[in-house]
């Protein structure tokens, strides 16, 4: 986990709090009720968090850990938990996040490739793009033999609202270099079926 503190912009959080304040009424909610009279504020300031990835850059992540290591075989990292919010509607859509790469004299700490998924997913997304950007930034930066990324994801748009299929999760896979064979996918999907 990231433990480094997030400081919304000020007027950022104002001139999206402007904006709920005015859409409050359209709903037919009153902005001057007690429960709503900071929900701007806190709405712009959530906002900013949600979508900090913009600010953030996922290769120079990756380029702060980067060690020379004679090794070449799998490195999995899997189950990180992410949270984005659908560009669509707005709404969250949420999951876990497996990374596989097979080293090619270079890997990084392990603590950067969740830092990864955060960075793409703190952006209004799909599922099928933050795969491939998850992907493409690995194979980009660390030039392995191979990355695989797989997601599991549960999407409240189609949960919430639309078909409202309450069990209803979304599979997307991602892959390059060695893991286009076969048997080395099936050996990363076999890892991550292994439950702790």
């Amino acid at each position: 986990m990231d433990l480094q503190a997030f400081t919304p912009n000020e007027d950022i959080t104002n001139q999206i709090g402007e904006l709920v304040s005015l859409a409050l009424p359209l709903i037919g909610e009153d902005p001057n009720r007690e429960g709503l009279i900071k929900t701007p504020n806190r709405v712009g300031r959530a906002f900013q968090f949600l979508t900090k990835g913009y600010r953030e850059d996922p290769v120079a992540i990756l380029q702060s850990a980067i060690f020379n290591e004679d090794c070449d075989q799998m490195v999995v990292v899997k189950d990180i938990e992410f949270y984005s919010l659908c560009e669509h509607h707005l709404l969250p859509f949420f999951g876990k996040v497996h990374i596989a790469y097979i080293p090619n004299g270079k890997i990084t700490g392990l603590s950067k490739l969740p830092r990864v998924v955060d960075v793409f997913a703190r952006r209004l997304q799909l599922q099928e793009r933050l795969t491939n950007q998850i992907k493409d930034c690995i194979q980009q930066t660390l030039q392995p033999q191979g990355v695989m990324v797989v997601i599991e994801a549960e999407h409240m748009c189609m949960q919430m609202r639309g078909v409202q299929k309450m069990h209803s999760m979304t599979v997307t896979s991602a892959f390059s270099g060695v893991f286009e064979e076969q048997p080395t996918r099936e050996e990363f999907m076999n890892l991550i079926r292994i439950k702790n």
